[in-house]
């Protein structure tokens, strides 16, 4: 893996002779190199996505960094990073996504404002503001 691209130490590791058909749900960072199909989930978490691995499913996490095969959704919450040589094909939507020169990417793309937590209530008030200030200048 190239500097830059570790999310923390990984907590769980999926091996390319590795291959899981079902939902995976984990906490901290999984590196996954071989084939899952079915519903990869955390709520919090990181999954790295190695280049030789071929998923086939959900993707619902906090960050991915994908270097392999997608096939499927990808939802992160905080941020989407797509290396080459990926091939993602389907969709994918987070409110921060990088993808570099040599992917392959074919599909939907939908950048989403970060969910942040209703209980301090103040989220609408900034959201007024910064429209009122583009409308004053």
């Amino acid at each position: 893996m190239k500097k830059g691209k570790t999310a923390g130490s990984i907590t769980t590791f999926l091996g390319s002779e590795t291959s899981v058909e079902g939902k995976i749900e984990f906490q901290g960072t999984i590196r996954i190199d071989g084939k899952v199909k079915g519903k990869i989930f955390s709520n919090g978490g990181t999954v790295i996505v190695g280049e030789t691995a071929v998923i086939n499913a959900e993707i619902i996490v906090d960050v991915a960094i994908i270097m392999g095969e997608i096939n499927g959704i990808i939802d992160a919450r905080d941020k989407i990073e797509i290396y080459p040589p990926s091939l993602v094909v389907g969709e994918i939507q987070a409110p921060v996504i990088s993808i570099e020169t040599g992917v392959i990417f074919n599909g939907n793309c939908a950048m989403k404002a970060k969910t942040i937590s209703s209980s301090k209530g103040d989220d609408k008030p900034k959201e007024i503001s910064a429209k009122e200030d583009i409308i004053e200048k």
